[in-house]
């Protein structure tokens, strides 16, 4: 996300896209894009539940929306909801990449009594207008 932001604002000349023949919808590798105020109040939400068991154990959580969003789909989501044009690149896949993946919230939302309430769109707003003020 911050190079999208980044690439809007001018710091980075364009955005590249690493890889458009994955075997998704569009091509390009889907991710999990959260909100960093509701992965601010998922550490919150662990914290209490740390806080509030009996027991000294681990555990882990996967935290996240539980739904992928394309690469391709981020870009055009940023530049609806912004009015903001991207200059994009295609590149090559980037050894390592993994195609899909995403966060199963299941053992959050039950244990936690947490899960994330902004949508991608309004991840990417508000992104937009930090990175304005920087």
């Amino acid at each position: 996300m911050p190079f999208i932001t980044q690439t809007a604002a001018g710091i980075r000349d364009k955005l590249t896209v690493f890889g458009t023949d994955y075997d998704t919808p569009d091509g390009t590798c889907i991710r999990d894009y959260i909100h960093v105020m509701d992965l601010a109040e998922a550490h919150v939400a662990a914290l209490k539940y740390m806080l509030n068991k009996s027991e000294s154990s681990l555990d882990i959580f996967n935290i996240g929306t539980g739904k992928g969003v394309s690469v391709k789909e981020i870009i055009e989501i940023f530049q609806d909801v912004n009015g903001v044009k991207v200059p994009v690149e295609n590149g090559d896949r980037r050894p390592g990449d993994v195609e899909a993946i995403y966060a199963n919230v299941d053992k959050a939302t039950k244990l936690l009594k947490w899960q994330a309430k902004y949508p991608v769109s309004a991840a990417l707003e508000h992104a937009w207008k930090w990175q304005k003020q920087l």
